[in-house]
């Protein structure tokens, strides 16, 4: 069971978070955000059991047009040599007939590979539109953490007019921003399972870019976690449990 990523595992990981943020932070956009996370999850789980399974009525679609082709292509070579057969070619005729052949070779090869390729092409249109909407989210939570900047409560007298409204204490930041690294991570996971059973170059390099995003957004918040932790700590009383 170590050998793959489990969907299920990723779910309870996810139920288990925004648990955590609605009871730390109630109301918050950040359990909106993850609530939503967790909606998309299970339009995952649709789109990687289409993408571990064949689509029986577009391979059904594809081998009928493939037999299709070839069976016209068949047919007209055999026409095609009978006339040969029964009457002389000069060289010209004959030289024009092999072009001819080979551009309906060309056109034929690409046919059967267009329709060989369909469900291929099929299953990444679906990956691809999938990945889309987790980097979407990727960057509302991104958003989210924007205002959360540690300089406001180590030195607030430096705050103006304009400045965001910061009612979060240290600690409560720290969480705030660790959970939006959480987040990051189980997206990346997310987008990790379209590749797990479907092996398609493309795909995995959209998967890659949204881990890769996943990956320096969330190194951006532990630099604003680790500025938070060498600040001056908290007076013990302010300080809740984990």
């Amino acid at each position: 069971m170590y050998d793959e990523l489990q969907s299920d595992r990723i779910h309870e990981t996810l139920g288990a978070l925004a648990r955590r943020i609605g009871e730390r932070f109630p109301d918050s956009g950040l359990g909106r955000v993850c609530a939503a996370l967790e909606a998309l999850a299970v339009d995952v789980d649709a789109t990687t059991d289409r993408l571990r399974g064949p689509l029986w009525p577009v391979r059904l679609l594809g081998g009928v047009g493939i037999a299709i082709v070839l069976g016209v292509a068949l047919t007209l070579a055999g026409f095609t040599l009978k006339e040969v057969s029964h009457g002389a070619t000069s060289l010209p005729e004959f030289l024009q007939g092999i072009e001819a052949a080979i551009n309906d070779v060309v056109l034929i090869g690409l046919a059967v590979f267009f329709l060989a390729t369909l469900e291929s092409r099929i299953k990444r249109r679906l990956a691809l539109r999938s990945l889309h909407r987790l980097r979407s989210l990727v960057h509302i939570v991104d958003m989210h953490q924007l205002t959360k900047d540690p300089e406001h409560l180590i030195t607030p007298g430096l705050a103006t007019r304009s400045s965001p409204e910061h009612k979060l204490t240290r600690f409560e930041m720290s969480r705030y921003l660790d959970y939006c690294s959480e987040l990051l991570s189980l997206a990346s996971k997310l987008a990790a399972l379209h590749v797990q059973h479907f092996s398609d170059s493309v795909v995995l390099a959209a998967v890659n870019d949204v881990e890769t995003l996943s990956g320096a957004l969330s190194a951006k918040m532990w630099q604003k976690i680790v500025i938070l932790d060498r600040a001056r700590p908290e007076s013990p009383e302010r300080l809740p449990a984990f």
